[in-house]
């Protein structure tokens, strides 16, 4: 009788628990339908009016400059940030998700402590969740070396719902002249991890932007600086918008998005019905919700030469990528192909579309992405820089592994069974 009672109250606690979860998710409206975006007359990415309607669609800032630099290797990508950082002589301005301990995060603090007591302004925001792994003394000595640290979105009881929205971004601005932006994390992750399956470095990029398009991400910075209670500083030489003799830039900032409402899903999808020849895409997290993935099967039946980049076994997020396999099937049917990144992780987030158009930044296809994070993007047509992105693809599509359809079909039923599991979850991944 005494068993019973306590098994009782056990699925009672359970379906209470269960209960409680699903009325969250249902006050945060995951319920909601999500808007699949219906356009006619939706202008080729080679029309001047493409980039306006883009923008408006998805709620991007119009601004111009270029991409005077590209990296696409961790120790590379190190390399130029170090360097930035010992240029600067007025401002460091940095946002990032990810920093955990050892070489690169020391590497990183002696950089920035220096510049601080060389008397230059160093202002660090870091995602709380992203820089939880980092010891307090790791902050107190930036700190006594003038740096002004604030951590993006701390727990809060008042709020705890919140929590799961996260500065996803990675931005370095120097003096307010130039800005490097990109993927990686301050973290030795991107050396490889054995753990993870990785036997290389992983598979990142970085890029330079100058121009007017400086000061339109300094003021991305300084809206998350000022929400956290940081003080703003718009002197003039950092608020210096130079002459607009540069390509068109267009800057995504996806700010608090909302199941109904997120840009980075809008540009994705303009983006996408926009192209012509062909969507070349990178994620390594892949998890298309419904609208997205009949968007991509669409495209592919008009012809579109649609590739898609994502991690295989080499992932620090096993469970994501048994989510995202379980997607695979309709879209091998349709005929657009999966390619699997090896022999390491692959966390370039790139798009690729026809021959004259193309966005990057910290955005991955997913739902985390659309629905939760702040991120930020930048796309552009100017012709250096999608002729590298097309030969950044190029490269990387020799180290994948195409995934089969017969493959997906003869998938082991523990991975059925954990994807399936998984998917139940998968708003939230």
């Amino acid at each position: 009788m005494a068993l019973l009672t306590l098994l009782y109250w056990i699925g009672l606690s359970l379906l209470g628990l269960s209960l409680l979860i699903l009325f969250i998710l249902y006050i945060r409206g995951i319920f909601r339908d999500r808007i699949e975006y219906q356009i006619n007359n939706i202008p080729s990415p080679e029309e001047p009016r493409f980039p306006y309607a883009l923008a408006s669609l998805s709620n991007s800032l119009t601004s111009f400059g270029i991409v005077t630099d590209i990296w696409s290797e961790p120790d590379k990508i190190q390399k130029a940030r170090l360097e930035a950082i010992q240029s600067a002589q007025r401002s460091i301005h940095f946002e990032t998700f990810l920093i955990t301990p050892g070489r690169r995060a020391n590497d990183f603090a002696a950089a920035v402590a220096e510049r601080a007591a060389a008397g230059v302004r160093v202002q660090l925001l870091v995602d709380s969740y992203g820089a939880s792994d980092m010891p307090k003394k790791y902050w107190r000595r930036l700190r006594a070396a003038g740096v002004e640290i604030i951590t993006f979105n701390p727990f809060s009881w008042k709020s705890p719902s919140s929590y799961a929205g996260r500065t996803h971004r990675k931005l370095l601005l120097i003096d307010g002249q130039f800005v490097l932006m990109g993927g990686a994390g301050i973290s030795d992750y991107w050396d490889g991890v054995p753990s993870f399956g990785d036997t290389q470095p992983w598979f990142d990029v970085e890029f330079r932007l100058e121009g007017a398009v400086v000061a339109t991400l300094e003021g991305i910075f300084m809206q998350h600086w000022s929400a956290f209670h940081g003080l703003a500083d718009l002197r003039r030489e950092i608020f210096d918008p130079q002459p607009s003799n540069k390509p068109l830039i267009l800057v995504t900032p996806g700010h608090d998005p909302t199941y109904r409402s997120s840009s980075m899903r809008a540009l994705f999808q303009t983006s996408i019905l926009a192209a012509r020849k062909r969507v070349w895409l990178s994620s390594p997290y892949f998890i298309p919700d419904p609208g997205s993935r009949r968007l991509l099967i669409a495209t592919k039946k008009r012809g579109v030469d649609v590739r898609i980049i994502t991690d295989g076994i080499c992932t620090d997020k096993k469970f994501v990528h048994y989510a995202s396999y379980e997607l695979y099937g309709e879209l091998l049917a349709a005929g657009i192909e999966i390619l699997e990144h090896q022999p390491s992780m692959v966390h370039a987030k790139l798009l690729l579309i026809d021959d004259c158009w193309a966005r990057t930044g910290s955005a991955n296809f997913d739902p985390r992405s659309f629905f939760h994070n702040d991120e930020l993007d930048f796309s552009t047509s100017e012709p250096r820089f999608v002729q590298h992105i097309e030969q950044i693809f190029e490269q990387a599509f020799q180290r994948c592994q195409p995934v089969s359809l017969s493959e997906w079909r003869t998938r082991s039923r523990r991975q059925r069974l954990v994807g399936g599991l998984v998917r139940f979850i998968q708003w939230q991944l």
